[in-house]
């Protein structure tokens, strides 16, 4: 396989932006930049997340059982870029932005356009990252959106020409 059509061909997959959030028992709250997620299942509403193996958020997602995916809309450009790099918990913010605990305990972004909370049912670890499945249990959106939702939504080409993950 030529590794350079491999990289072609899989960078052709759409991707839309998120933040990974979740807090452990003790407080640490990690959150992570991530685009590897799908919906999984209608009944029971059911997400699948990949998640680097040495990330902080990949961590307390194995301790918690939770997380938050936030998800970004057009125009948020910066935070996607913000939460590239590991952040500290300063109170009730992480890298500056505003959370709250949701009923689980996952971090939910005060900023983010919409959110999904998912209390982990199933852990495949394969390759550099694993793959989380969440039911959802709590979300979150705007009412009153006229079009198509997605549409909303900041995704991977958003970043700029030159920013891909994957391949």
């Amino acid at each position: 396989m030529d590794a350079n059509e491999k990289k072609q061909a899989l960078r052709m997959i759409p991707y839309g932006l998120y933040v990974l959030a979740a807090e452990s028992v003790d407080g640490r709250v990690a959150a992570a930049t991530v685009n590897w997620v799908t919906q999984a299942s209608f009944e029971p509403p059911l997400l699948a997340v990949g998640v680097k193996a040495d990330s902080g958020a990949h961590a307390i997602i194995k301790e918690s059982k939770t997380f938050a995916l936030n998800i970004l809309g057009k125009g948020q450009e910066a935070m996607a870029f913000s939460f590239f790099k590991p952040l500290e918990r300063d109170g009730n913010t992480i890298g500056g932005e505003p959370f709250s605990s949701s009923g689980s305990g996952a971090p939910v972004l005060a900023n983010a356009h919409a959110f999904l909370v998912c209390k982990l049912v199933e852990t495949v670890e394969i390759g550099d990252h694993s793959l989380f499945v969440g039911e959802v249990v709590d979300a979150g959106s705007p009412s009153g959106l006229e079009g198509r939702p997605d549409d909303r939504t900041l995704t991977l080409r958003d970043l700029g020409e030159k920013t891909f993950y994957g391949g």
